[in-house]
């Protein structure tokens, strides 16, 4: 058993498919019409092509459980998911110069470094880098 996809509730796919695209610097790998406005839009690591995909899904939009649960996490600042990286403190730079807003700057926690980002799609992402 392993992991070949994992979903990220997103508002607006468009904006979301440009932020993690252009931004983050995810590839895209799948992107279909569901009909409704509404796409199978998956994407992948740049540096693992062959990983598991991230599929950017619309569910608050149309499932009102998800948004109520999304809102939650936000207004408590928790993060939806997280994205291990190298070099916490270099993403971080990297990405304040982008505008990307930070609730939680590089912090150093035990054998981790970690911060949380806005993905301006109603989510909080963890960065963590292990030390």
């Amino acid at each position: 058993m392993k992991v070949t996809l994992i979903s990220i509730p997103v508002r607006d796919q468009e904006k979301a498919l440009n932020f993690y695209t252009e931004i983050l610097g995810f590839i895209k790998k799948k992107d279909l019409p569901l009909g409704g406005g509404n796409r199978w839009l998956t994407l992948v690591s740049a540096e693992w092509q062959d990983g598991p995909e991230i599929l950017l899904e619309p569910a608050p939009n149309h499932f009102k459980p998800s948004k109520i649960f999304q809102d939650a996490l936000m207004d408590a600042g928790y993060p939806y998911t997280q994205f291990d990286v190298k070099n916490v403190d270099a993403e971080y730079d990297r990405l304040t110069k982008l505008n990307v807003e930070f609730s939680m700057k590089p912090t150093k926690m035990e054998t981790l470094k970690v911060a949380i980002f806005n993905d301006t799609c109603g989510n909080n992402i963890q960065l963590v880098e292990k030390l």
